[in-house]
């Protein structure tokens, strides 16, 4: 079981200086962990009219000692840059993926993150819907739409959610092409939280595969 760190930037006139300030520091961390293979995927979380609102970081491997750790060294977090986070229990959904894109760096946007609650009672629901949502999935991750996949946990290790970051340039894209998911259609997934993001050219090792 791994981990997954939201973290949330402040909405303040000076959260934009804040990150900018602490940015190339940020960047020295994770490049670290993810040439050492610890960090699977950072990317930050925008509005659509380019404010940043957070990152999301995934640890595919971490127990919760190692993301805490993580959290120690992460100048996001010791610098006062995130507001607030969360770490949660996260699988890496193993699927054929294409390598995650390694720089440079964008000037628009290029894909979508996706963090989605099960609605209450889905268990089941998702239990029956699991087959053919990875039957749909796994096509798309093959051939590039599907950056990386994953469910999110609770303390007993069962499925609670999903995270899921798909080359879409607009959320109104992201969520046309997940509306006809079988998650959705089947009412697995509830409302689903959507954010723009770009990738930094980061030396990303390869994703679990199936």
């Amino acid at each position: 079981m791994g981990h997954v760190i939201l973290g949330w930037d402040g909405t303040d006139a000076e959260a934009p200086a804040r990150r900018a300030a602490v940015r190339d520091r940020h960047l020295s961390v994770i490049t670290r962990w993810v040439e050492e293979g610890r960090l699977n995927l950072a990317v930050p979380l925008f509005e659509p009219d380019g404010r940043a609102l957070g990152s999301v970081m995934i640890l595919g491997d971490a127990d919760e000692v190692e993301a805490r750790q993580y959290l120690l060294e992460e100048p996001f977090a010791r610098e006062g840059v995130w507001l607030s986070y969360q770490m949660r229990p996260f699988r890496i959904a193993p699927l054929p993926y294409q390598p995650l894109p390694n720089g440079p760096m964008p000037s628009s946007f290029t894909h979508v993150v996706s963090i989605v609650e099960d609605q209450p009672g889905g268990t089941e629901r998702r239990a029956h819907a699991r087959g053919p949502h990875l039957e749909r999935v796994r096509q798309f991750a093959a051939d590039g739409t599907l950056a990386l996949g994953g469910a999110l946990l609770d303390a007993k290790g069962q499925m609670v959610g999903s995270i899921t970051v798909t080359r879409h340039p607009t959320v109104e894209e992201a969520d046309a092409f997940w509306a006809e998911d079988p998650y959705v259609t089947e009412g697995v997934w509830g409302e689903a939280r959507r954010f723009p993001t770009r990738f930094a050219p980061l030396p990303y090792k390869a994703l679990p595969t199936a």
